[in-house]
């Protein structure tokens, strides 16, 4: 009843995708931008846990993955500020 070109090119032909795609695309974007942020934050937090010889905090920001919030917290109010 249905051949192969009709569930290939009909059934699927983005019917599902709001605006042609416009949902996925945007979300894609959101996805990148997020993990750029969280990569940023990251670095820092795990380069100043490592100067300051903070392993526990250094183990804990690289394993929780929080979306920069915890790596923020640790950079401004748990880490110690060293006074020169």
């Amino acid at each position: 009843m249905f051949s192969h070109y009709y569930f290939s090119e009909r059934f699927f032909d983005h019917w599902w995708l709001p605006f042609g795609g416009l949902f996925l695309f945007i979300g894609g974007l959101i996805f990148v931008v997020l993990v750029v942020w969280s990569l940023i934050w990251k670095g820092m937090a795990l380069w100043k846990a490592a100067r300051a010889g903070h392993k526990g905090w250094f183990v804990a920001l690289l394993v929780i993955n929080t979306l920069g919030i915890l790596d923020i917290l640790y950079i401004y109010i748990f880490s110690k500020r060293s006074k020169k």
